[in-house]
This record gives structure tokens, sequence and C-alpha cells, in this order.
């Protein structure tokens, strides 16, 4: 079983709610070590001074930071601990905002909020209001002696409440900065290539499935290592330098929905008719949607 990693109370009006914080994730990843290819022994790090190239004692490291090219504003750490947000246990709930407002983008990383010692009931009548309501909690909480901003909400398919932390508004990229997005009036499409790639859209709708998606490339790696690791040579297959001529648009959107329609047996309407038979065409239905809660994946 989990183990809880802050046990603290949700506080919104006079009413606190005890509560206990897991991690909702676990990363899987595959990590490497630096070896020596001589020796095949692993590399330690060292801590050197740069001006030097001798090695300097943990005691005598301290905090700095680079205002200018080799500039740096030391900091003692009880000059930090000064400003230090106070140690509270409390997630302060500042506002409900609908579901719908939260751009995904905001989203960090995801725990779950399970009932403390006595919170059962006004834990799961937090749940069942912001449930009904479509709402979300907007509040702040100190964790491990930073605050953050988080999102509290009921999950869609389970009874339990999902805490995410979030990026605040000025750690996000405005995409106007891009200079890479041409304006809408600079890009001009026409009706007949919106048909065909409002079907091929359709034609690849469904539920979302999380199990569906795997990590194919971890799943590889770990599978080298395993045939490395049983003595076996792994072969490296030449890259093929050819490229493939990038077809018009038309053609490709046509080549697309014409193998949809293969894969799935789909084969009523024409994908080079004409515009009134691309339009005219039955749109796919939808597998109803469970829940308008969205995932918090960033990413």
């Amino acid at each position: 079983m989990p183990r809880s990693i802050w046990t603290g109370a949700i506080s919104f009006g006079l009413v606190t709610v005890p509560v206990k914080l897991y991690s909702a994730v676990n990363r899987k990843s595959v990590r490497f070590n630096q070896l020596n290819a001589k020796t095949g022994s692993r590399i330690a790090q060292k801590r050197v001074d740069a001006s030097t190239g001798e090695e300097v004692a943990y005691e005598d490291l301290v905090k700095g930071y680079e205002i200018s090219s080799d500039r740096y504003v030391v900091i003692d750490p009880a000059e930090l601990d000064s400003v230090q947000p106070a140690k509270t246990k409390t997630i302060d709930i500042e506002d409900f905002v609908d579901l719908d407002e939260i751009d995904p983008i905001f989203y960090d990383h995801p725990y779950y909020l399970a009932p403390g010692p006595g919170g059962a009931k006004p834990y799961r009548l937090l749940l069942e209001a912001m449930r009904e309501t479509n709402r979300v909690a907007i509040a702040k909480v100190v964790i491990r002696q930073k605050e953050s901003l988080v999102a509290i909400r009921p999950l869609a398919e389970h009874d339990v409440l999902e805490m995410a932390t979030m990026l605040f508004a000025d750690e996000v990229v405005s995409p106007d900065r891009l200079d890479d997005i041409p304006a809408a009036e600079d890009v001009k499409t026409n009706q007949r290539e919106l048909d065909i790639a409002k079907q091929l859209v359709e034609s690849l709708a469904g539920a979302f499935e999380p199990t569906k998606y795997k990590d194919t490339y971890r799943e590889a790696v770990l599978a080298m290592i395993e045939k490395k690791a049983a003595g076996e040579e792994i072969v490296i297959a030449p890259e093929d330098e050819e490229v493939a001529p990038v077809p018009d648009l038309m053609s490709a959107l046509k080549a697309s929905l014409d193998a949809v329609r293969e894969r799935t047996g789909d084969d009523d309407g024409v994908a080079g008719g004409s515009d009134d038979a691309a339009a005219a065409k039955p749109k796919r239905k939808r597998a109803p949607a469970k829940s308008k809660a969205k995932s918090t994946a960033k990413g």
C-alpha cells in the first residue's frame, strides 16, 4: 500500500476536511549510469572549483545566484529561511472555478487526496458538491517548504479527490511569442479539404482508453538490455537515407482516409467524391462521454 507523503486539511469557509496526500504517478524510465569504457567502473561526480580545479568540501559550499556573467549574490541559509512561506498544514481553497475554464497546460504533477481521521463525511460532501456543480477548487498549499498553486477535482470514475500542482501564469510561455505560427488570413483552406479532414478526424474518433497506449520505446530498450545481458548480439539496422516525396495535401488526406476505412471496414462514402457527397457523409457516432473531467497530463 502506498504511504502518504503529507497530512493536513482542506479548508474552505469554516469547514475543514482532514486529508492525506499520495503521489498519483509512478514514473517509469530507463536510467543509465556513466561508466569508464576501459575499466567498466562507474564514474564518480565530484565538486570541483572551476578556477583552481581542486575538489571542494561539502561544508564549504554556499548558495549563489548569478546576476551577470561570473557575478553572484551569495545567500546564507538563514536569509533564505527568512522568506520561506509559513509551514502550514492546510490546503486553503481560494476559488471554485468551472472545470472547462482550466487549460490543461497549467497542470503539473498529480496527487491523490484521501480522507484523514474523522474526515470521511466532509470529504464525501466536498467531492459530491464539486462533481454536481462541475467545479474545481483552486487552492494554495505549502509542501516541502515550497508554496504551490493546486487544483482539486473529483475523478471521473472513482470516488476520490485528485490534486494537481499547477504552473503560475508567468511560468507558461505564451504562444504569441512563437514566430512560426502563421496568421489565419495568411493560410487559406478550401471547403473540400476541410470536409475530408473532418471525415478523417471522425473516422479516428473514439473513447479515451489509457491502457491502449504503451511506451514502446522504453519496452524496446528494456528488451534490448535483456538480450545483451544474456549475451546476444545486437544487430543495428542501417538507417534509411531515402526521403519519401511529400504528397500534396489533398492526396495525403484522401490516402489517410482510405487507409482508415480499409482498416476499420468502413467503405461507405468516397474520399475523392464531390464536395456535396463528402459533406453529406454521416458522421461516425462518438462513444458517450462518461464525464466532463479532463486529464491532468502535461506534457
